[in-house]
């Protein structure tokens, strides 16, 4: 089974406004209104594959119950810890015409080290029936920049696979934890790494470094595509991946939902180059629906033979 673990979770609002521009007044087309976080958005995606998961994390206020009451209307169970604070909401206004996207996230709650303890209690119990644990999303007001370290490390105590992203000081934190598996955005790589990439050979090197690091394995995002350097067995190998191009409606969530397949075919057994081509499908499925992690599963399965994966010699 697949445990996520959102610490700041959110209602994610995203309004669909054609030629949207700052300083006017518009109206929106359309509204999609989804319980979400990076955590909860892998979950929904390893439920469209019909893959047993849970969610856990941080929930609180009428915002929180609303949340659970839209997870179970999808049918992904989750167990959260209740805090005293209120749960936030995520706006991304969605330019159709010209694809781009505007984020305005609120901070989410202030966790107290008690309700934090009470996550790690959250983490024994839940974690007796996982395979792999998944970290993802912002850290709350009231933790620490070791607050994932401190997890990742409770989940290697606890026998389970983790797979791991973030952004920042928590994302370093995290790497020097030995996450298993780590998911960065590019920008997020660079921050780590300490500069701009300009080339492929720039993105395969940061790979390397973040292993170095203590990562186990890592796969680094960006819009189309991914570079990768994989574990397999007692080898490592180094992968580019590009999404087949797609009828775009919008990016939000597309990497959330390639950390979904990924961790769906790394359960099955899958060998790392066909568990990336099944997480590139299921990104660049998500790319074609408004919602992170929403996709047609039989959209993937189509997008499947159609993802390029590329290996790069182990001297490159």
């Amino acid at each position: 089974m697949i445990l996520t673990v959102t610490l700041n979770p959110a209602l994610d609002r995203t309004l669909i406004v054609p030629n949207f521009q700052a300083g006017f007044r518009h109206r929106a087309t359309d509204t999609v209104m989804l319980p979400g976080g990076k955590g909860i958005n892998v979950a929904r995606t390893a439920m469209a594959l019909g893959r047993p998961v849970i969610a856990t994390g941080f929930i609180g206020g009428r915002k929180g119950d609303q949340i659970v009451s839209e997870l179970n209307d999808e049918g992904i169970l989750c167990d959260f810890v209740r805090v005293a604070g209120e749960s936030r909401i995520s706006t991304a206004v969605v330019d159709p015409n010209s694809n781009q996207v505007t984020e305005i996230n609120e901070q989410g709650p202030e966790i107290s080290p008690d309700e934090f303890g009470l996550l790690h209690d959250k983490l024994d119990y839940l974690g007796k029936a996982a395979d792999v644990v998944v970290f993802a999303g912002s850290v709350p007001p009231g933790l620490g920049d070791d607050c994932y370290a401190e997890l990742i490390e409770h989940t290697r105590r606890l026998g389970l696979v983790s797979c791991f992203y973030t952004y920042g000081e928590p994302l370093r934190r995290g790497i020097k934890a030995h996450a298993d598996y780590v998911f960065p955005k590019l920008a997020e790589a660079e921050n780590v790494i300490g500069y701009e990439f300009t080339s492929l050979e720039d993105r395969i090197d940061a790979a390397r470094k973040m292993r170095e690091m203590g990562a186990g394995s890592v796969v680094i995002t960006y819009r189309y595509g991914c570079v990768a350097e994989l574990k397999a067995g007692d080898e490592t190998c180094t992968l580019v991946g590009r999404t087949p191009p797609v009828d775009v409606v919008s990016h939000l969530g597309w990497g959330d939902a390639l950390v979904g397949g990924y961790v769906v075919r790394l359960l099955e057994g899958d060998h790392p180059t066909e568990c990336l081509r099944y997480g590139l499908a299921c990104g660049a499925a998500n790319i074609m629906r408004f919602g992170a992690g929403v996709f047609w599963p039989a959209d993937m399965e189509r997008l499947l033979d159609l993802v390029e994966i590329e290996e790069v010699p182990a001297e490159a």
